[in-house]
């Protein structure tokens, strides 16, 4: 007994009570700070495994972006950098172009619009059935970590649901690989009216490291619309949680 309780008080509480002020562990890598117009194309030749990274402008692919850090490592934080700021969902997938004139402070207040019927719908219990098309299991398991004792997401009444008929709309993890492309659409499919769809991490985004390959099916994101995209290599927890919790209504 005495033991559990030296553990406890030597741990502190693993519960974070405020998950939209969270603060992230300092090593991690968020939203990208760019501090220079342009660059020669030479400098950034062969650098980014997802081309993620363009010279001219200079500007980072937010959705493709891996955050492996590499560019800033070699080009220099004074010429970019990667802050710790975790919050980086956003309603279109043209907002995750960043620039040098994008300013985190003003990009954030309008990127992620809560819609009426979303959330008249869906504001108040949340249920997203999880298709893994050919993800790697990272942001799966950056997905589970939702749920668990430290970011309970459950407490916003936002849950996984074991399946699609239950289910209010559908998070998708992955590249969508070939195979996974019919599956894909028969959950949508099963998912009942009306629902969402969430792209979780840069493989469901824009392919992220597979953005050369072949074997990739991806018309379900040509043929319907999606709601919400959570950027990320695997996407952290409290980029899912808070990305939900906009597209819903912030309470």
């Amino acid at each position: 007994m005495f033991e559990s309780i030296k553990i406890s008080l030597k741990q502190g509480h693993q519960y974070i009570k405020d998950v939209r002020n969270a603060k992230v562990n300092e090593m991690f890598r968020g939203f990208p700070e760019i501090k220079k117009s342009a660059i020669e194309e030479k400098e950034i030749a062969g650098l980014c495994q997802s081309d993620a990274l363009k010279s001219t402008p200079l500007s980072i692919d937010l959705g493709r972006c891996t955050l492996c850090g590499e560019c800033e490592r070699i080009l220099g934080r004074d010429i970019l950098k990667f802050t710790e700021e975790h919050r980086m969902a956003c309603d279109e997938r043209e907002k995750l172009i960043i620039t040098r004139e994008t300013k985190y402070g003003s990009w954030a207040k309008d990127a992620v619009k809560s819609r009426d019927e979303i959330r008249r719908i869906f504001g108040h219990s949340l249920k997203l059935r999880s298709v893994s098309a050919g993800g790697c299991n990272g942001c799966e398991m950056e997905l589970t970590a939702c749920s668990n004792v430290n970011f309970d997401m459950g407490r916003f009444g936002i849950e996984v649901s074991a399946s699609p008929r239950h289910a209010d709309g559908i998070i998708i993890t992955g590249p969508i690989t070939e195979n996974m492309a019919t599956a894909l659409e028969d959950t949508y499919t099963a998912v009942p009216d009306p629902k969402i769809i969430i792209l979780a991490g840069a493989c469901a985004i824009d392919k992220g490291i597979f953005c050369q390959s072949d074997a990739l099916n991806r018309d379900f994101l040509k043929n319907h619309k999606i709601d919400l995209y959570l950027p990320g290599c695997p996407v952290h927890p409290l980029t899912i949680i808070n990305g939900i919790l906009k597209i819903i209504g912030d309470r």
